[in-house]
């Protein structure tokens, strides 16, 4: 495979509206990634040119999902560029000059059919009307224009498509054709002046020197619209040619379905609040229609930036499979350092009201002896806050299942009992001696199995039936809460 030019430059530009999908952060990775493997420009800008539906909120929103994933741009809002404005609302006249040559050079027309009109002439000719458009208003006199503006008809603009097929060779599909005629000229801008998205985005994607186009696959149909558009704006002077295209796959969810707006499944928020890292979550995205190699699904971001090539993205839908997710999430959260870890779990702790932001010392002492205990057991960072809470509160609350399980009949006030007996008279407070002395009084003592011997001890101390290693939890709650716990957790089996 030859080596790809230097001077690439791909380009994000989602609208900003509603929630950000996981299907349009996979697209602006794959873009991220690109540029960055081909040492080329990353470029972000807003399509932000739908009043009714566009939102400061959201662009907002979408500025700060791909900083909280690591996408850095090299141009667009906030960073700057040489072909700014990178917001849609922002170029009005810029559309409006290219249109006007596009319209003087011949390449675009002035359309006044009205939708019924296409549809009767569609069913005079013995056609069907779902064909659209059938490109009647490109041989309009002068004085027929003028008789439709007497009218006060608005006239849409429309291309001129050309006459031949319109073939591309996809960086993610291959060749891809489609045959003359099989696409009507279509409008570039309304009747009010409003320019439409299949107009605005190539005439951005031109004058910002984009090279490559990734792109969602449900684009893909108005491909070939875009390639005339090119040659159109090539011709004048606007485009110096036509990008290279890739069109990348689904992301489905249950059921292969496309992955919708409207499934919460799809929303990055969700993903964020729960408590994904950044690194885990670019992860598992890349792995939405490309991978590292066969046998490896766990790498860095740098280490995809390295081997990223687009033409090794699959055509194939991709599923979203949560539990994988979780799965290379888990994989990055035991990773971190200890002194990270800590860092990035201390809010989700502080906004339960589980420590102090920051913590105190004694809070920030225990955190860290745990830590690398509770990473073990971790998916999310927001499961710290059930996993951790009892270490730093004077009483515990027994969850209820927890206590059916556990703490139901005498076997449990006897290990309790034989539990609060060793431990008092224990004068070594250590991890350790701590396991010693409980297998010796429970499961010698007793002669009962690990399982029902720990389980009782386990929930009373952490009121849960997981939690991080008990020896090591117990050492670090102290002699006088643990005993504390084991008497309340007696009240609780006697009282059941």
């Amino acid at each position: 495979m030859t080596a790809p030019a230097p001077d690439v430059r791909t380009r994000f530009c989602p609208s900003p509206t509603g929630t950000v999908h996981v299907g349009l952060m996979r697209t602006a990775l794959f873009n991220w990634a690109h540029a960055r493997h081909t040492g080329g420009t990353f470029v972000f800008r807003i399509e932000d040119t739908d009043a009714a539906r566009d939102s400061e909120e959201s662009y907002r929103h979408l500025l700060d999902c791909l900083r909280w994933m690591g996408l850095e741009w090299d141009e667009g809002p906030e960073v700057g560029g040489s072909y700014g404005p990178y917001r849609q609302s922002e170029r009005s006249d810029v559309y409006r000059e290219v249109a006007a040559k596009l319209l003087e050079s011949g390449h675009a027309y002035e359309s006044f059919s009205t939708n019924e009109e296409v549809d009767a002439r569609r069913r005079a000719a013995g056609q069907d009307p779902k064909l659209g458009y059938d490109n009647a208003d490109r041989f309009l006199t002068d004085a027929q224009r003028s008789a439709f503006r007497d009218e006060g008809r608005q006239p849409v603009l429309r291309l001129k498509m050309p006459d031949e097929d319109l073939v591309w060779t996809d960086l993610v599909r291959g060749e891809i054709r489609f045959a003359a005629g099989s696409v009507p000229d279509f409008v570039l801008v309304r009747g009010n002046g409003a320019p439409l998205y299949p107009f605005v985005n190539p005439v951005d994607d031109a004058l910002m020197r984009i090279t490559d186009v990734l792109r969602g696959e449900d684009l893909l149909p108005s491909t070939p619209r875009q390639l005339a558009l090119y040659g159109a704006l090539t011709d004048i002077g606007v485009a110096q040619g036509t990008p290279r295209f890739g069109h990348l796959p689904y992301v489905t969810g249950e059921g292969s379905k496309k992955l919708s707006k409207r499934d919460p499944q799809s929303n990055l928020d969700v993903y964020r609040d729960r408590g994904f890292l950044p690194e885990g979550f670019a992860n598992y995205l890349a792995l939405l229609g490309w991978s590292i190699a066969e046998d490896r699904d766990i790498f860095s971001m740098e280490e995809m930036v390295g081997a990223f090539d687009v033409t090794r993205v699959s055509p194939n839908p991709a599923r979203f499979d949560l539990k994988k997710a979780e799965a290379i999430n888990a994989t990055h959260l035991r990773a971190l350092p200890v002194e990270e870890f800590v860092s990035r779990v201390v809010p989700y702790l502080a906004a339960e009201g589980v420590l102090a932001d920051p913590p105190t010392p004694e809070q920030d002492r225990v955190l860290r002896a745990i830590a690398p205990l509770a990473q073990e057991r971790m998916v999310v960072l927001s499961e710290a806050v059930g996993l951790l809470r009892f270490l730093f509160v004077d009483d515990v609350e027994i969850e209820p299942a927890a206590a059916e399980k556990q703490l139901a009949g005498d076997g449990a006030v006897q290990v309790l009992d034989a539990a609060t007996a060793v431990l008092g008279g224990l004068t070594d407070w250590s991890t350790p001696a701590i396991e010693q002395a409980l297998k010796d009084a429970l499961v010698e003592g007793l002669g009962i199995k690990p399982r029902q011997a720990f389980g009782p001890v386990r929930v009373a101390v952490s009121g849960r039936t997981v939690s991080p290693p008990l020896y090591e939890s117990m050492e670090l709650l102290g002699r006088e809460r643990t005993l504390a716990r084991l008497a309340a957790a007696r009240e609780v089996a006697t009282a059941g």
